[in-house]
């Protein structure tokens, strides 16, 4: 009874001393912040879950937008056995004592078992594997929560066994909302710059928030003046980390193309920052500058190749730090570049007709003459060279008979790729005449 008694004041103890975030943990299904699209009223995975029906899901989402608070309330309304795992410290002997204990439990008290597992991205193949025979049989309802992109990290198998719910970032009003019900449980009071401070700065984070929140508070303890400011947030949070997983990974380097071929160099140069604060490979950043040289800037100016080759080999020779500079340079040319995708176009009209019908012979003017016998075979007749006429250029066919007359490179009007265009055109009008 003692005993009891002391593990009563213990866990009542740890309540009261736990993080504001834990304190405030839902309790019911309308408590939870935000995800409507997931558990407004009527929603599929609402109704999964008041119905005790869920099968094997995958939570996938930003930290703090309610992953983990969702599975606890799981637990609360599930007549199943609910166990926790996390995957940072679970083994595959972990796993297999809860396959047993599920097994057992089955068959001799026909109870079913759900397992979540915090941060199953963090789980390698091997791992995954073991528990697939218990997922596909239904032995085991697998919940997963994870911030990585759940295609790149978890198996096939396993993914193709478990709906995949997507947690949205939480919008500043249902920040708001937790901030507020957070000033409640701390007895505290805050001015609204100060909350309007919070919820944009934590990026629908609610974790972050409310962590942001508590510190606040703390600092204001025995102030006469005891309301958290805008003074006391911006002092809590301090430097916050930049997020940048293998989905942002991909998600962040569109964006910075994007941005560039949309001639932003503002928004390009805030891309370029965030990925080298966050440890992006410069290689990686570099090698898509050239690409983009070509591929959207192309004749428009055709510096833009030379700069942007020019900055990936600074990345080799300077290395960063200081290379940040090269790039962010290379990164304002080329958003402030005129921008034509005219050489990518034709490029791919060119290799279409690569698969035309027709032989594709090489014309017998342009065959290689240098080769004894070539010349009897008539390689090199009636070639005419360029550099003997006046004009630079002489009219021929250049290639296959089938192909002769597709245009595939049309120069637009911007930047140098007028004068391209005004040359072409000086060309047929002189062919015409």
């Amino acid at each position: 009874m003692a005993d009891d008694l002391f593990a009563s004041v213990a866990e009542q103890r740890l309540v009261s001393r736990a993080p504001l975030a834990d304190r405030l943990r839902p309790v019911k299904l309308d408590d939870l912040v935000g995800q409507e699209h997931l558990v407004g009223i009527g929603k599929p995975l609402r109704r999964l879950i008041e119905e005790d029906r869920l099968s094997s899901a995958v939570l996938w989402g930003p930290p703090g937008t309610g992953k983990t608070s969702l599975a606890r309330l799981i637990a609360r309304l599930t007549a199943k056995e609910f166990v926790e795992l996390s995957a940072v410290d679970a083994s595959v002997k972990d796993i297999r004592d809860v396959i047993k204990s599920a097994r057992e439990r089955l068959g001799h008290l026909d109870v079913g078992t759900i397992l979540f597992l915090d941060e199953v991205h963090r789980f390698n193949k091997a791992q995954q594997d073991v528990l697939l025979p218990s997922v596909e049989s239904g032995l085991l309802v697998l919940v997963g929560a994870t911030t990585e992109n759940p295609y790149f990290e978890v198996n096939p198998p396993l993914l193709s066994r478990s709906s995949l719910f997507r947690f949205e970032p939480l919008d500043k009003e249902a920040i708001g909302a937790l901030l507020h019900r957070g000033l409640e449980v701390e007895n505290a009071k805050a001015t609204t710059d100060a909350l309007d401070l919070l919820a944009s700065r934590a990026s629908g984070d609610a974790r972050l928030a409310l962590t942001g929140l508590e510190v606040a508070v703390s600092m204001v303890v025995g102030r006469d003046d005891a309301t958290v400011t805008s003074e006391d947030v911006e002092a809590a949070l301090g430097t916050k980390s930049v997020r940048y997983g293998r989905d942002d990974h991909y998600d962040v380097i569109s964006a910075f193309i994007k941005s560039l071929r949309g001639s932003d160099p503002d928004a390009g140069l805030y891309w370029l920052a965030r990925m080298l604060q966050a440890g992006e490979d410069a290689r990686f950043i570099a090698r898509r500058l050239v690409i983009l040289a070509s591929e959207d800037v192309g004749m428009a100016d055709p510096m833009a190749l030379l700069v942007a080759d020019a900055a990936a080999r600074a990345v080799e020779f300077v290395g960063l730090p200081e290379a940040r500079l090269n790039l962010a340079q290379a990164v304002v040319y080329l958003a402030t570049a005129p921008k034509s995708n005219r050489v990518y176009r034709a490029l791919a009209l060119a290799e279409d007709d690569i698969g035309l019908p027709g032989a594709g012979l090489v014309p017998a003017h342009l065959r290689d003459a240098h080769y004894k016998g070539a010349k009897g075979l008539g390689h090199g007749e009636g070639y005419n060279y360029p550099h003997d006429d006046p004009r630079g250029w002489t009219e021929q066919t250049y290639r296959p008979d089938e192909l002769e007359g597709n245009v595939y490179y049309e120069p637009s009007e911007h930047g140098f790729e007028a004068e391209v265009s005004r040359r072409l055109k000086s060309m047929t009008e002189s062919e015409e005449n």
